[in-house]
Parts: C-alpha cells; sequence; structure tokens
C-alpha cells in the first residue's frame, strides 16, 4: 500500500492523563441505555423506515427494556415530525419511558423541535454542533469562538422554547466529532454550554462526547472521557455519556473503556446500524456485561425475534459470525471443540449447580433463546468424533461407545468431505443406520434357542447366501456363545469383544439398542448395532453386524490378492 505518509494521527491527548480507569477490573453496573436506532441507525438506512415501520420499532424497544429512545430528527422531515406527534398524542410512550430528539444549533430548526415535543411527558433536547479542528476548518471556517457562540446561542433558545412549551424536558450537548477536537476546547465549549443550563439536582444535563469517527485506539478514547468526566463543571449534576462509531472497529471497546473512564450511559443501535461502520451495537455490550455476572437490565432472552424484527423492518442483515445474535456463534464444526463443549455439557449434567464454563461457550445459549440442538454442534468434514456423537445422541438418543465414535466419526467426516457440505442430523442418522445398524449382509440372523443354560449351548439360526443353516455352539455367556458358534462356522478368529446397551424411546414404543465391536487378528475394531425390543436380540444383531463387516474385510483382501 502505497502513500502512508499522508495519514496521521488526527486525535488530541488530553493535556493531563491519570489513566484510573485502567485499575478497574470489568464494568460492575448498566449504564443508561439509549437507543439511537430511530435517528441515527435510521438514517443510515438505503430505505429508511415508514411511520408505520417506526411505530414498530419503538415498540421493539421498549419490549426489550429501553428507557430512553432517540425518536428522531423532527425538523428533518414530515414522517420524521409526524412519527414523533403520533407517539405522543397516542399516548404510546410509557411513563418510564424518554424520548429524544436531536437538534442543530439553528434558530428555526430548534422552534420547530419544539413544536413536534408539545405534551411530551418526558423529553431529552439533545443539542449538537460540530467541533473538531477538520469541521472548523473545512466546513465552518470560523475560530474557535464563533464556534463556541454557535453552542451557546442554541443552549439559550432550548431554554427559552422549553419554558414556553408544554412537557417536561432535559438537556443535552454533543459536541459533535469530539475525539477530533483538541481536548482543552471540548472542555470550554462544554463547560459554556453548563453554565447557560446551570444543571441542579433536580435539573440534571447530560454531556455526550460522540466518537463520531473513531480515530484511536481505545485507549486513548478511554482517556479522553477520564479527562471530561474530572474537569466539567458542576459535575455531580452532569451525566456523561458516550456515542461511539465503530469506524476502526473499536466502537464496543470504546463504550466499555469509556464506561471505565466515567460514563454512565451509552447511546447505541441495536446489532450496531448506522452510519459508515455503524454505531455501537448495544446487543453486545450489554451481553458482554452479562457475561460477567451483571444485569444489562436489557432483555435479549429471545435474541432470534428481536432479529428478525430489526431484519424485517431495517432490511439490513445480521452476519452469521456477529457476537450472540449470528446464526454460527454458538455453532463449533472443529473436531476439538465440538469434542471439548460435548464433555462440557455432559459436565453440567452431573454438576448442573456449578457456574457456567463449558469450553467454548462464553454464555449459554438457552439464555438468550438459542436451542442446543442445531445451534453448538453441527458437521461437517472438520468435526470430530465427540460432535457427530453429540448429534447422534441429542437429536436420536443414540450414544455410542467412545470406542465406537472413532469409527463412525471417520464415516461421516468422508461423506460431508465428498460431498463438500454440512451433514444435517438425519443424514448423519441414516449414515450411521446404513452402515451400522442390523447389518443381513452376507449373513442374516434369523433367530437362536437355548438348549443347556449351565454352558450356555445355543442353536442359532443363519441365512448365509441364500441357505439357511443351523449351528451350535457354547460359551461363558449368552452371546459368547452365539459368538463361539459364528466363530466356528465361518472359521475366522476376532478377540477383544467390546459390548454396550442402553434404552431407547422411540415414540410409545421402547427398544433396546447394543453395541458391539470386535478387533480382527491386525487389532482393527470392526462396530456392529442392532435394535430390537429384546436386549439379548438387539445384542446379537450388534454382533452380526461387526462379524459382518469383519466378513466382507476379508472377502475385499481376498480378492485384492
Amino acid at each position: 500500500m502505497k502513500n502512508v505518509s499522508k495519514y496521521e494521527r488526527g486525535y488530541f491527548l488530553p493535556p493531563v492523563t491519570s489513566n484510573e480507569w485502567m485499575k478497574k477490573e470489568y464494568i460492575d453496573a448498566p449504564p443508561i441505555w439509549c437507543s439511537v436506532d430511530l435517528r441515527d441507525g435510521n438514517q443510515a438506512l438505503i430505505i429508511p423506515m415508514s411511520l408505520e415501520e417506526k411505530l414498530e420499532y419503538f415498540q421493539l424497544l421498549v419490549d426489550v427494556g429501553f428507557k430512553e429512545i432517540e425518536v428522531g430528527f423532527p425538523a428533518a422531515s414530515e414522517t420524521e415530525y409526524a412519527f414523533l406527534r403520533a407517539l405522543i398524542e397516542q399516548e404510546l410512550i410509557p411513563d418510564d419511558v424518554k424520548i429524544q430528539v436531536l437538534t442543530q444549533s439553528r434558530d428555526h430548526i430548534i422552534e420547530r423541535t419544539f413544536e413536534a415535543l408539545r405534551g411530551a411527558k418526558k423529553a431529552v433536547v439533545h443539542l449538537y454542533n460540530s467541533t473538531s479542528v477538520a469541521q472548523r476548518e473545512q466546513v465552518f471556517r470560523k475560530p474557535k469562538e464563533d464556534i463556541i457562540e454557535i453552542a451557546v446561542s442554541g443552549a439559550k433558545l432550548i431554554q427559552e422554547c422549553a419554558a414556553k412549551t408544554e412537557g417536561n424536558f432535559q438537556f443535552q450537548y454533543s459536541p459533535e466529532s469530539f475525539t477530533g477536537t483538541e481536548m482543552e476546547f471540548a472542555l470550554a465549549i462544554c463547560n459554556r454550554v453548563l453554565d447557560v443550563w446551570q444543571p441542579s439536582a433536580e435539573n440534571e444535563v447530560i454531556i455526550n462526547l460522540p466518537a463520531t469517527v473513531s480515530m484511536s485506539m481505545p485507549h486513548v478514547y478511554a482517556s479522553q472521557i477520564e479527562y471530561m468526566s474530572t474537569h466539567l463543571k458542576y459535575r455531580e449534576h452532569v451525566i456523561v455519556s458516550v456515542h461511539p462509531h465503530n469506524d476502526r472497529g473499536t466502537g464496543v471497546a470504546d463504550a466499555e473503556l469509556g464506561m471505565l473512564a466515567g460514563a454512565t450511559r451509552v447511546e447505541g443501535t441495536l446489532f450496531g446500524n448506522g452510519e459508515r461502520t455503524g454505531n455501537v451495537d448495544i446487543v453486545t455490550l450489554a451481553l458482554n456485561m452479562y457475561s460477567h455476572g451483571v444485569n444489562p437490565e436489557l432483555d435479549f432472552g429471545k435474541i432470534y425475534q428481536i432479529r428478525d424484527v430489526y431484519e424485517r423492518l431495517t432490511r439490513m442483515r445480521v452476519p452469521q459470525r456477529h457476537p450472540y445474535a449470528g446464526e454460527l456463534v454458538f455453532t463449533a464444526f472443529s473436531g476439538s471443540h465440538q469434542d471439548a463443549i460435548a464433555k462440557g455439557m455432559a459436565y453440567r449434567e452431573e454438576k448442573p449447580k456449578t457456574a457456567w464454563s463449558v469450553p467454548y461457550l462464553l454464555i449459554d445459549p438457552k439464555d438468550i433463546g438459542r436451542e442446543y440442538e442445531g445451534d453448538i454442534i453441527r458437521i461437517n468434514s472438520q468435526s470430530g468424533k465427540g460432535g457427530i456423537g453429540y448429534i447422534l445422541k441429542q437429536h436420536y438418543a443414540l450414544d455410542l461407545p467412545k470406542e465406537m465414535r472413532e469409527s463412525f466419526g471417520y464415516a461421516v467426516k468422508d461423506v460431508s468431505d465428498k460431498k463438500h457440505a454440512e451433514l444435517q442430523p438425519e443424514e448423519i442418522y441414516d449414515i450411521f443406520f446404513e452402515n451400522y445398524v442390523n447389518i443381513t449382509n452376507p449373513i442374516e440372523f434369523l433367530g437362536y434357542t437355548f438348549v443347556n443354560y449351565d454352558d450356555y449351548q445355543t442353536i442359532i439360526r443363519i441365512s448365509e447366501d441364500g441357505v439357511e443353516k443351523e449351528l451350535v455352539g457354547s460359551g461363558n455367556g449368552r452371546l459368547d456363545a452365539i459368538s463361539q458358534a459364528l466363530q466356528k462356522h465361518l472359521n475366522i478368529d476376532y478377540s477383544n469383544l467390546i459390548y454396550r446397551e442402553h434404552a431407547l424411546e422411540t415414540g410409545s414404543e421402547s427398544q433396546a439398542v447394543s453395541y458391539v465391536g470386535v478387533s480382527d487378528k491386525h487389532g482393527q475394531l470392526h462396530w456392529g448395532c442392532g435394535l430390537d425390543p429384546d436386549i439379548m436380540t438387539s445384542s446379537v444383531k450388534a454382533l452380526f453386524g461387526c462379524i459382518n463387516k469383519l466378513v466382507r474385510v476379508g472377502e475385499q483382501k481376498e480378492v485384492s490378492n
């Protein structure tokens, strides 16, 4: 890449830094959340929301639990104006929710804004003007004192309009493009506005310090916030707010460090919608706090439904890897990850009261409405035996022995690799059934009879190449007696017989499922699975399955030789 020398660091460090925020480990209480979806988010949409869509989105924000919602720029368009009037006149704003409106520091815009606010029970009037070096030099071409005068005159007019307008109003000021402003000047202009509004216990003022454009690493933004928080006048009656954008991909980090540095209020949007790379994502911020055991006081317990409404109304899409809400964020394809997750989930079943600590899962997906089935483990050619076994257990109650999972895992991965596709649970079950369950070729089990229980002598009936035969055998148990009969008849040798079984509920009926594995003379394991209402019969069917595989392998070797 060329021309790197034309880029300079356009931000300003505060003249005094203490960095006390660095001593804090985590955010121990939620901020005041202010959604700016309906203003900052809406103005960034290719197709802005209609009046009806904005009303539905407002209700979504209320349902999530926002107590402050910026509803628009009412002087900007008739839709914005009509939306605010509809909220007030139709009494759609809950008593515990404040609406917020944005206004430039221009007389006719401020006056139009208060016309729209008439009758509002609780409203924040948000005044802003740009303060950065770039804006002063290139856009306004005014010196610092003229920029301060724009802010002060707007603050005075807001105060006058509020005094003669029906409603209950709180004031907020933002030095827009704060991050590109000299800190001493940002402090001076905020304090001049505060001198006009005279904050008090009954009249708290919000000073919002936006990363209108994110220009620095997050620790610099935190130092800027801490400096302002420490030096603002009337500090005990001033609420310090942050409004990070995501130009550098650090919006969440900017907000979190800003809160450590003294901010107690955050403006952002659901899923980070907003101009350019977007606003800070409040979903991620809130659930990050939740992962530390702090109640964010926003309800994202039905994240899929929230995401669906958001996508329908904004026509935007939440990426598959978006934290918490993305389709794949709780999903593991990697074999080692799947194995660790499966073992972690089993551990929680053993010790359900322990703190959440499942490997690779920051929070319990169920807490935000995600399901284990289909969300946590999905299968492709990168998957491993643990994940594949987990799918069979979760979807079909088949609890394969550890040794069998490895054998089956290779079969599944081979199919996925050749298809070059993810496999659904029903496909995995079909592979298992076709390759392991009640295998009847080349030898079919027809039945058995025990004639002497002292040495477990048995007569077993089989069909081999379409010819029915009876075999006799004895052993130290029923399954061993059948095994001995088959080994003798087929002139095969195997050892290390492994046997597992469990009940399997299938609708209104209960079946037994058995797994049998044997090692051939080369030490290779061959597996079979039997399904039958009778536990002994299921065991025999499983034995036939692995012996049929062993016979097939032998036949293939003879052909190749």
